[in-house]
């Protein structure tokens, strides 16, 4: 990708839209690379693979009363269809066209953006992120794609959507998850501070028995954290018995649970007389990468 265009891709939405005031409804007209005008709602169509994949039926309801009485303030961005030139793809929008047909508008107004599928595809997850229209699951899914689709770093990421290298690394560690926490999360019963809490728990199955009691006992997240530590510590006791360490093991394990609450990976520490070393295992090159993000080693 030419730095230009990680340029526009980093501007956002403000690398794609024209000032409101600068655009006539009424006619088509040209800026740059932009064209804008409105066209029939029927010509339009989502994108293909668009990143997000769910919308709240309620939510397009309430968007599409407002259409109806305000109309349509900030335009649609899209690109002409490669497969038909009368066509166009949404880029930027969909949520937006959604409600307008729920609103019966028969035209809207669109920037045309003359650009690649894969820009295209780029621009949409940005869209998405910056204007935080995703669940934490989907700002999972579309970072990762950024990833291994896009060559992105975790780097380039935080850079690209304004925050730091830690917040990506912990929104990735949410794939993590069973499908059925994260479908969880994704319906709202359990919130993303819940779900990190949920992460530091010793494998799925307690991962999905702890999501459950969270759900059915309205359970904060603190709550959810000392659950956690809870169970890791009862697991700690029921392990095979070995020599007796000397005294201060129990502030050992304690530390041990909570660096690997803090990483969310395993971590192990072994002190000999006052001499030790601490280990963290991983089981890929990804994973070393995560902890490397916790650790803050640039």
């Amino acid at each position: 990708m030419s730095s230009e265009k990680k340029r526009a891709l980093g501007r956002g939405l403000d690398a794609l839209l024209p000032t409101v005031s600068t655009i006539s409804s009424s006619s088509g007209a040209s800026y740059g690379d932009r064209s804008v005008f409105t066209c029939p709602i029927e010509t339009l169509h989502p994108q293909q693979g668009q990143p997000r994949q769910r919308m709240d039926g309620s939510k397009l309801d309430e968007l599409a009363a407002s259409l109806k009485e305000h109309g349509l303030i900030e335009p649609l961005v899209v690109r002409r269809s490669p497969s038909s030139p009368d066509r166009f793809e949404i880029i930027a929008g969909e949520r937006r066209w959604r409600a307008a047909q729920r609103a019966g508008l028969k035209e809207l107004l669109v920037v045309v953006k003359d650009v690649s599928p894969n820009t295209a595809f780029e621009l949409a997850l940005i869209e998405n992120l910056q204007r935080e229209d995703l669940d934490p699951i989907e700002i999972a899914e579309a970072i990762e794609r950024l990833i291994k689709e896009y060559g992105y770093t975790h780097e380039t990421v935080a850079s690209r959507l304004h925050k730091d290298r830690t917040t990506i690394t912990n929104a990735l560690r949410l794939l993590k998850l069973p499908p059925r926490v994260r479908t969880m999360v994704v319906e709202g019963k359990l919130s993303e501070g819940h779900a990190r809490a949920l992460l530091g728990a010793l494998d799925d199955a307690s991962i999905e028995s702890l999501a459950d009691k969270a759900v059915r006992g309205s359970l904060s997240v603190r709550k959810v954290e000392a659950l956690v530590r809870q169970q890791r510590q009862g697991s700690d006791t029921h392990a095979p018995t070995t020599p007796p360490q000397a005294n201060g093991s129990a502030n050992i394990r304690d530390l041990e649970q909570r660096l690997t609450h803090r990483l969310g990976h395993k971590v192990q520490v072994r002190d000999r007389g006052g001499k030790g070393e601490i280990t963290i295992p991983y089981a890929s090159l990804d994973e070393l990468d995560e902890i490397l993000e916790q650790l803050d080693v640039r």
